[in-house]
């Protein structure tokens, strides 16, 4: 079977549903992190930022990036929350890049850079579903897309 036959568009299908199911799950960690443990992010956008963000923000944020990740995790409005998907992490790649620059650093006989390792692959992989959006056919948009064009049929 060719490259173009139903196996190929099955296993892309699939594969872009693992993708982007998984990434929704890696910042929805993040997210709820920060309204179990607002504190810590408060203090981490000071050290990091040198912005005091106040008691409340991290609700705020946390709140806000759990939509986005149910929006990613069910394929809704995939240009925006795929986009907003990558862009929150691009963030985190912004603050950590000295780290990223010096993979190998050895502190008190530790690797200390070596899990930064992690957030640029799944930078890779933000910046592969977003430039694959639209041939993610197994996504709630899809269906919605479907499903209006089943009905303009039937009218």
């Amino acid at each position: 079977m060719d490259a173009s036959g139903p196996r190929h568009v099955w296993q892309e299908a699939l594969g872009l549903v693992i993708l982007r199911v998984g990434l929704a799950w890696f910042l929805f960690v993040w997210a709820v992190n920060k309204i179990l443990a607002p504190e810590q992010y408060v203090k981490l956008w000071g050290y990091f930022h040198g912005i005091e963000i106040g008691a409340v923000a991290p609700y705020f944020m946390g709140g806000l990036q759990i939509v986005i990740c149910m929006a990613m995790a069910a394929g809704f409005w995939r240009t925006v929350s795929y986009g907003l998907g990558l862009a929150m992490h691009a963030v985190t790649i912004a603050v950590i890049f000295p780290s990223l620059i010096a993979p190998f650093v050895i502190e008190n006989g530790f690797p200390s850079n070596r899990n930064q390792a992690v957030a640029l692959a799944a930078f890779a992989g933000f910046a592969a579903l977003w430039l694959l959006r639209r041939q993610d056919v197994w996504s709630l948009d899809a269906w919605l897309a479907r499903r209006r064009e089943q009905h303009i049929d039937a009218t």
